[in-house]
């Protein structure tokens, strides 16, 4: 079985819903996004994805978010867009293109992630 990482990052602002606290307010981050995929075939070149596809796919759903306030996007009205709705907003988007993606993690700081896989 073969894993593959890819990184990529966008910023943008949001605040959260029902939340008592400093993050209730409109805030930035710059997001760092971690996009695995997994498979046990590889093509005739020996990979088992090209990163330039790849990273192709995830920045066409990553530009949806980039620059914007993510709470007044449609897919996001009425939702607290935290980074565990973020990681799986984006996994969602990217399954129905790549079927042998594993998980989406999505950083708000260095040392702070949340990830988002299904079994």
């Amino acid at each position: 079985m073969w894993e593959l990482k890819i990184e990529t990052s966008f910023a943008a602002a949001h605040h959260l819903l029902n939340y008592n606290g400093e993050c209730e307010n409109q805030h930035g981050h710059n997001w760092k996004v971690e996009v695995f995929i997994e498979g046990n075939i590889l093509d005739k070149s020996n990979i088992l994805m090209d990163f330039k596809v790849l990273k192709k796919h995830v920045n066409d759903v990553i530009k949806t978010l980039d620059h914007k306030d993510i709470n007044t996007l449609d897919d996001f009205k009425d939702i607290s867009p935290s980074s565990e709705i973020l990681s799986k907003y984006i996994y969602i988007k990217l399954k129905t293109i790549i079927p042998i993606l594993k998980k989406v993690s999505v950083w708000e700081t260095n040392n702070a992630c949340a990830s988002y896989f299904e079994n």
